[in-house]
C-alpha cells in the first residue's frame, strides 16, 4: 500500500504552489498577511478545502475571505497550470481558528501564573 492517499499527495503540491503564489504573485492587500494552514482533499479530488490565518484575526479574517473570494478564477488558472492535472479541484476557503484559540489559550496561562504565581513558587521549593 501507498504510503500517502492521491488526494493527500495532490493536498500537499496545492498547499506548496498556493503558499508560493501568495508570497510572490498576489498584490491584494486583503491577502498581505494571510498563511495558508492546510489544505484537505475530497477522495474525489473535486474540492480542495484551503485553510489560512491571518495576523490578528477579526475584521481581516472577513477582509482575506474576501481577497480569496476576487482571487478564486486567477489562482485556479496558476494552480490547473502548474499542477497538470486533468480536473482542477474547485478551492474553498476557509478561515483556521485554530491559532486564534491558541492564543486565548495561552492568554489564560499567563493571567493565571500572574494571578497565582507566588503560589507555584512556595509550592516548587517543598
Amino acid at each position: 500500500m501507498k504510503p500517502y492517499s492521491r488526494s493527500e499527495r495532490v493536498s500537499g503540491q496545492i498547499h506548496k504552489q498556493l503558499s508560493e503564489l501568495l508570497q510572490k504573485r498576489i498584490s491584494d492587500p486583503r491577502l498581505a498577511s494571510t498563511t495558508i494552514s492546510g489544505v484537505k482533499m475530497t477522495s474525489d479530488l473535486r474540492i480542495a478545502k484551503i485553510y489560512f490565518a491571518t495576523g490578528d484575526g477579526g475584521q481581516r479574517k472577513t477582509n482575506a475571505l474576501e481577497g480569496f473570494k476576487s482571487a478564486r478564477g486567477f489562482l485556479k488558472r496558476t494552480l490547473a497550470a502548474r499542477l497538470g492535472l486533468r480536473y482542477m479541484p474547485d478551492l474553498q476557503f476557509y478561515y483556521d481558528d485554530s491559532f486564534d484559540y491558541g492564543a486565548r489559550i495561552e492568554a489564560v496561562f499567563k493571567r493565571l501564573e500572574a494571578e497565582h504565581g507566588s503560589d507555584r513558587s512556595s509550592t516548587e521549593k517543598e
